[in-house]
């Protein structure tokens, strides 16, 4: 599901407007972007965090001439499942027989 198709089925749901729906969703994801870049947690109970999360700096390896190369260390999202997300995906393998 894309974001054009996630805004058509709220607003179905919701019986509002898919453009407005659609500019509330763009508005969510903002607010959510800029929280993470001052480094906040965004929880949502049920459904999960949003974090930014460390990665060590590390050596890695140049692809093309295979010289060691120093990696830095960066800032990167991190989304955490919540049990009421985790429940319904689980739901789903259990009635798929998975």
């Amino acid at each position: 599901m894309n974001k054009q198709e996630l805004a058509s089925r709220v607003a179905e749901a919701s019986g509002q407007g898919r453009a407005e729906t659609a500019q509330i969703i763009d508005t969510m994801l903002d607010i959510i972007t800029e929280a993470l870049a001052r480094r906040e947690e965004v929880r949502l109970v049920g459904f999960g965090n949003f974090v930014v999360g460390t990665r060590k700096a590390t050596t890695g390896r140049n692809p093309r001439t295979g010289e060691p190369m120093n990696l830095a260390a960066t800032m990167a999202p991190k989304f955490r499942v919540g049990r009421n997300l985790k429940e319904a995906c689980n739901s789903g393998v259990a009635a798929a027989g998975l």
